[in-house]
């Protein structure tokens, strides 16, 4: 019987925002303007790597708020509600997924990563998710890059056959 694996990454955003120093400096000014920045950055992996993206922002702290969920391409952003933590949010995610699916968890939270890895999934650090990116991104840069030099270089040669190319190159010679 074969299982149909999902693949997931599921970002624990502030917790992100906070180790990565570029969305640190960011955040110190413009909170918002830093969730957006890692935002796109996880749309562009999830894209790439076919990962189902999950981010949770928690509203622990904030007043009365309800639980909100945003579906965006290739990610769903989660902010949760009142009194309840990113990392309480993500276990209970966890936990309703398939024990066959393929669940990596972005955080530094050391405490969060025990129960992330308790749980079957495998945990990644902030660190390392920086580094998947730049990779991704790479290799993204890469791809289109090629692609625009075939685009660039437009030959009659590269789109005919072997034995039309011939016949043609024959006939330049005689004239």
């Amino acid at each position: 019987m074969r299982r149909n694996i999902k693949k997931y990454l599921i970002v624990d955003g502030y917790n992100i925002i906070n180790a990565w120093e570029e969305l640190q400096k960011i955040a110190k000014t413009d909170l918002e303007y830093a969730r957006d920045k890692l935002i796109d950055a996880i749309i562009e992996y999830a894209e790439f790597t076919g990962r189902k993206a999950i981010i949770v922002f928690d509203a622990y702290n904030v007043k009365s708020s309800k639980e909100k969920l945003e579906f965006r391409k290739y990610i769903t952003i989660v902010y949760t509600k009142e009194h309840q933590t990113a990392d309480s949010y993500i276990e209970k995610y966890i936990s309703s997924l398939s024990k066959y699916d393929d669940v990596k968890v972005a955080t530094n939270d050391y405490a969060e990563q025990q129960i992330v890895l308790g749980k079957g999934a495998s945990r990644i650090s902030a660190r390392e998710l920086k580094l998947d990116l730049d990779n991704a991104k790479a290799k993204i840069r890469e791809k289109t890059s090629s692609v625009e030099k075939k685009i660039q270089r437009n030959w009659l040669e590269d789109r005919i056959d072997k034995e039309t190319l011939s016949k043609l190159e024959n006939i330049r010679r005689k004239h």
